[in-house]
């Protein structure tokens, strides 16, 4: 007995100076599902802001800002996620990206954040000052955080490995024909074609980004299966669908209610003066994680997949536009019915066919239904900082039909635009639904 009474006590006093000493704490690896969003969310928030804030982040060039930085953080997490496979190397063209070290400790918050900083930076060469020194400043503070909770060696592992996929994912990124986009939104190489029924400059703006639907997408079949139909056949016969559609625009603006102007103006997310409608989207699934008390592990897959298929949406809508280059509704209704009338918005400098906000809209709904379930209620207040009333939808589908319809209340398209945009979107995203992540 007195042997054994030894031999527990000799157990026992082991173990509460193993307790004391971190060097021999056991720093075993959680999953990513451990962790909550936040991360992810904070970095989210700012990468809005700074798409807000940060001249020439036009919508196609903001929708691949998202998706690059969404890949990053997913890939840098995927090691913490076992039953997870890689997004990247499921889609086209995609490169090779470093691996985590096997038997080795990871704190995944860490991987994210150093990811997301390195991948922002790219994105972002263009933003200077205080503007860019945001980014070091999130990544220094939510560092300073980890020192609490985690020794030396396991943070600077963690943020090398996040940070090496972060600058290999950008650095991929200067592959697709879109890098540094917000400095040639413009360019003045492009002859607008001219004819009757064809697009115009309006407020004297060049065409933005005519280019961009010759960029490379994520998945091919994005583009090589597209169904776009051709818009209705130009007319000014009062009898014609195309005289029917621009009359119904003019109407549509001249008997507007409150309400419809309100929901106009709530989903413009002009560039400069919002986060765009990708940032919009984003701004959704950002209040949906945080309403769930999401994981890091789901905040990256929804992150990733919502933005490489917000980029492609985007490449097929404007290839369409500048395939078909439509007159604006402004430009047919001044010269055909009425002279006066004049649009609740401000008319985007490209063709109008089809409604790029419905593409998006459409293309977000589908991949948001996929991972919370379209019967999802929430808050939409995307705007609340700037005094903007919230909206309330009962599904996903919900939000995307009022920001598509919200164009023709703003007087920026026809009804066709936005009916077809809506079908191109949810295919593009049921194209996205359907590459697992499982393994």
């Amino acid at each position: 007995m007195k042997k054994i009474s030894t031999c527990i006590l000799i157990l026992v006093i082991f173990s509460i100076g193993c307790k004391k000493d971190p060097k021999n704490v056991d720093f075993s690896t959680p999953t990513a599902h451990e962790y909550s969003s936040a991360v992810a969310d904070k970095w989210l928030s700012l990468q809005r802001d700074m798409v807000w804030h940060t001249a020439g982040f036009s919508p196609p060039v903001a929708a691949r800002s998202f998706a690059y930085t969404g890949l990053a953080l997913y890939e840098s997490v995927l090691p913490g996620i076992p039953e997870n496979k890689s997004l990247i190397a499921q889609l086209d063209a995609h490169p090779d990206l470093p691996a985590a070290k096997s038997n080795e400790v990871y704190y995944w918050p860490a991987s994210a954040n150093a990811s997301l900083a390195a991948s922002m930076r790219g994105m972002f060469k263009s933003a200077v000052g205080a503007k860019l020194e945001r980014i070091d400043s999130l990544e220094n503070a939510l560092t300073l955080e980890f020192q609490s909770v985690q020794p030396t060696d396991v943070l600077d592992r963690s943020a090398a490995f996040g940070a090496s996929v972060g600058d290999a994912v950008y650095q991929w990124s200067k592959t697709d024909g879109g890098d540094e986009g917000y400095l040639r939104n413009f360019p003045t190489s492009y002859v607008i074609p001219t004819g009757d029924g064809m697009w115009e400059r309006t407020n004297n703006n060049f065409a933005l980004l005519p280019y961009w639907g010759k960029n490379r997408p994520f998945q091919a079949e994005t583009i090589s299966n597209a169904k776009m139909p051709a818009p209705f056949a130009f007319s000014t016969n009062e009898n014609s669908d195309f005289y029917k559609e621009a009359f119904e625009t003019y109407t549509m603006v001249k008997n507007a209610t409150p309400e419809q102007i309100e929901i106009a103006r709530f989903w413009s997310d002009d560039p400069g003066g919002s986060a765009t409608p990708a940032g919009h989207s984003f701004s959704i699934l950002t209040q949906v994680l945080q309403q769930k008390k999401s994981s890091l592990a789901l905040a990256a897959e929804a992150y990733a997949k919502l933005g490489v298929t917000l980029n492609d949406a985007f490449i097929c809508c404007w290839n369409d536009k500048y395939k078909y280059n439509l007159i604006r509704p402004v430009t047919y209704i001044n010269r055909y019915i009425d002279n006066s009338w004049q649009t609740i918005l401000g008319t985007p400098p490209f063709p109008e066919y089809a409604s790029g906000h419905s593409v998006e809209s459409a293309a977000s709904s589908v991949i948001l239904a996929n991972f919370f379930g379209d019967e999802f209620s929430f808050e939409d207040r995307t705007h609340q900082a700037s005094g903007v009333k919230p909206r309330k939808f009962a599904k996903f589908s919900e939000f995307a039909a009022e920001a598509a319809i919200s164009r023709l209340y703003g007087g920026i398209h026809f009804r066709r635009g936005i009916a077809e945009g809506l079908k191109e979107g949810n295919r593009i995203g049921a194209i996205y639904n359907n590459i697992s992540l499982r393994r």
